[in-house]
């Protein structure tokens, strides 16, 4: 086993030769990519946190962050760009810079870099997960040429859709699944100030390629071994404008499960750690064609998908957050498909498969365990729901 990290003095490697990958030695020449001096505009390259992996002529390496922002390695200015550059080597030891790997396409903000870097085929394509400092983390799905060692992306994506801190989704950490995907987990920020430690980690998702060169985002299938005591409702004629509270639905350590058909509704809500009062509740939203504007032919994405955390906490240490708002397109004849993930102060919500979103609530009532559904404009039909309490996964 090979670790390559990062310190402040540069990229450093160490081996492991046991089977369990419990004992690390050092190699000698550390750091094996020191941090040179940069120019004002970040050139010619920073690294960090760097990801390796080996192809038949010998070892490539990626490295973050950005250019045009400061030549100090964690310094970011709003003019920064997101950028990854690449190394190769022979022997782990001595290391040649390539130059810069992701070629052309600006997908990303100014002022967002590109640090933890992870590359990896994903079906016949190759995905690059990154997370910038402003937005949290995201993707390209793109084409990798392997003369030029380059690649071009072709799609963009984003994990988290708001500021990175106040319960955002901050870094990814990948690997291949063995079938052609990959398995993602991300660290989660604290909605509330830390109190001598910092953010968790989301659920494992398995990221895939899907048919028309899109990203396929499901839970681990081994998640369906915590569930318990199942109970179902539906069908159900959910009446325009009329709350729905689903009595026999409770808890904060559960997994829900429902199909809609949204119909002609413009609006669908489910409301999750609803405390009787409603002075407590987390809304899930999906908005039908949220992103519409005069030039509707070039919007890729109409409608919405949306975590409102704004009423999910009385308690007065909560970080004000906006709604976390991602696109979302439900096809035509497409029921909504959403599975709900709540483990006490974490929500997570995928959505046909394509789409999730998460983020932090800390509801303080110990009755806020409930859900109500809600059909806005139009009446819509629920096809079924189903609810599980979740075993501990430890």
């Amino acid at each position: 086993g090979r670790l390559f990290a990062w310190i402040t003095d540069g990229n450093m490697i160490a081996v492991a030769r046991d089977p369990l990958l419990l004992n690390w030695e050092k190699l000698p020449g550390n750091p094996v990519i020191p941090i040179v001096e940069a120019d004002d505009s970040g050139y010619p390259y920073r690294v960090f946190d760097p990801c390796i992996w080996a192809e038949e002529d010998g070892y490539y390496a990626l490295s973050g962050t950005q250019k045009d922002g400061g030549n100090r390695s964690m310094r970011f200015r709003k003019d920064c760009q997101m950028v990854e550059h690449l190394f190769f080597s022979k022997d782990l030891q001595s290391w040649r810079y390539e130059g810069q790997f992701v070629d052309g396409g600006r997908y990303t903000q100014r002022g967002e870099d590109g640090a933890v870097p992870y590359f990896w085929p994903l079906g016949d394509k190759h995905i690059l997960l990154f997370a910038s400092h402003m937005r949290g983390s995201q993707y390209f799905l793109g084409d990798y040429d392997r003369a030029r060692r380059k690649f071009k992306p072709f799609l963009h994506g984003r994990f988290n859709f708001g500021p990175i801190g106040h319960g955002g989704v901050h870094a990814p950490s990948a690997t291949p699944d063995g079938h052609g995907g990959c398995y993602v987990i991300h660290n989660m920020n604290e909605g509330i100030e830390p109190c001598g430690w910092r953010q968790i980690m989301s659920l494992a998702r398995v990221l895939t390629l899907r048919p028309d060169h899109t990203l396929g985002i499901e839970p681990i299938r081994s998640m369906d071994k915590l569930r318990t005591t199942p109970k179902r409702v539906g069908p159900m004629l959910l009446e325009a404008n009329r709350e729905t509270v689903l009595d026999d639905i409770r808890g904060n350590t559960i997994e829900i499960n429902a199909i809609i058909d949204p119909q002609d509704a413009n609006q669908l809500s489910l409301d999750v750690l609803r405390s009787p009062d409603l002075s407590e509740f987390t809304s899930i939203n999906f908005l039908r064609n949220a992103h519409a504007s005069y030039r509707t032919c070039e919007l890729a994405h109409k409608d919405a998908i949306v975590i409102d955390t704004s009423r999910s906490s009385l308690r007065s240490d909560i970080l004000s957050r906006p709604p976390e708002i991602a696109p979302f397109e439900l096809h035509e004849s497409e029921d909504l498909h959403l599975r709900i993930f709540i483990d006490r102060s974490v929500v997570e919500v995928f959505i046909n498969g394509r789409q999730c979103l998460a983020q932090r609530v800390y509801p303080q009532r110990p009755d806020s365990l409930g859900l109500s559904i809600q059909s806005r404009g139009r009446q819509s039909v629920l096809r079924e729901l189903t609810c599980w309490q979740m075993k501990s996964i430890w």
